[in-house]
């Protein structure tokens, strides 16, 4: 079952009676157990029939009374095991788990990583129990699932918009959703989202962006790319180094791509490259020229470098501006 077919189920009114949510996204964890705790009873009777619980507070004897217990003028209680990753002797629930109570909705929420289902505890959850694994998301899926979610919301978005929002704010899904949704709250009913509602609202600077980074890059514009590093530099909590390293890593390894592309049409060429249009492949035909095959190979050993360099591994600053600075000015020379 996929995250939006289960979210359906529970919107709609479907439960069962064990849910296990597990896996490295935290993001969609905590929509569905946000879910279960808002469409699995009225609010009149969350007070009496509704428990939260953590990891870290509770043991299995503690869990299993709350479980066990029937609900209080309703047809079902909900309890919701949060942070499970935390709790010790959380496989002595296996045989809660392999009777449940068909009074009780018990949801666990196993964050950052996968839950062992070749245990006898995880085969009685493969057995008994929704199960739904989140898995995080890779850099180039970011974009799409911002537009899958500006939809959800009832809402359109700008192509140009919905790459800046990807390359600013990562692939940190909570993040993400967060902006768009406090973005939204400034804008009319059904309005679509552009990129400088985007600027405007979450900050990112008109002049001093990541597209604006790799295109004065790829025009090799030595001071603009100098006037760039600065404000990085001046913003860093919000232009990290391990972040902008990231983004060129992705913009150069197109770059070193497209040289296996020569005589692809454009439409051929995007396509390839996973870009969203062939309007934007126009800026990495210009770096390709700016950079030949050789420079782009030893760009991309650069920014290996610096990553390492960046995390503390083999360097002698812990100055971000000093390394971008050192960065910026070996690509271009």
């Amino acid at each position: 079952m996929t995250f939006e077919e289960l979210l359906r189920d529970i919107q709609s009114g479907k439960f069962q009676p064990v849910y296990l949510l597990h896996g490295e996204e935290p993001y969609f964890t905590d929509r569905i157990l946000d879910a279960i705790e808002t469409h699995a009873l009225p609010e009149s009777e969350r007070s009496f029939n509704l428990s939260v619980l953590y990891g870290k507070e509770v043991d299995a004897v503690t869990l299993l009374d709350y479980l066990r217990r029937y609900p209080m003028m309703s047809e079902r209680q909900v309890v919701v095991l949060r942070e499970a990753q935390d709790m010790k002797g959380l496989a002595d629930l296996q045989a809660y788990i392999e009777n449940p109570m068909p009074t009780t909705v018990f949801a666990i929420g196993y964050k950052h990583k996968k839950l062992d289902l070749n245990t006898k505890f995880g085969k009685a959850l493969k057995a008994k129990a929704v199960v739904l694994e989140s898995k995080r998301l890779y850099d180039n899926q970011i974009p799409d699932w911002i537009v899958a979610y500006c939809k959800s919301q009832k809402r359109t978005i700008e192509p140009t918009a919905t790459n800046l929002l990807a390359e600013y704010l990562g692939s940190d899904l909570a993040k993400v959703s967060n902006e768009i949704d406090k973005l939204v709250l400034n804008l009319s009913p059904g309005a679509p989202i552009t990129a400088a509602q985007v600027q405007e609202y979450v900050g990112i600077s008109k002049d001093y962006n990541v597209f604006e980074l790799h295109k004065a890059m790829a025009m090799r514009d030595i001071a603009k790319v100098m006037r760039i590093e600065q404000y990085y530099a001046a913003n860093i909590k919000r232009n990290s180094l391990l972040g902008t390293i990231a983004s060129l890593f992705n913009f150069f390894s197109k770059v070193y791509m497209l040289h296996f592309l020569a005589g692809k049409s454009d439409s051929e060429a995007a396509k390839t490259l996973a870009l969203r249009s062939e309007w934007a492949l126009k800026e990495y035909r210009i770096a390709a020229k700016n950079y030949p095959f050789a420079k782009v190979c030893a760009v991309i050993s650069l920014l290996r470098e610096f990553d390492l360099r960046a995390k503390g591994v083999d360097s002698d600053s812990a100055d971000e501006d000093a390394l971008m600075k050192e960065l910026f000015f070996r690509i271009l020379h």
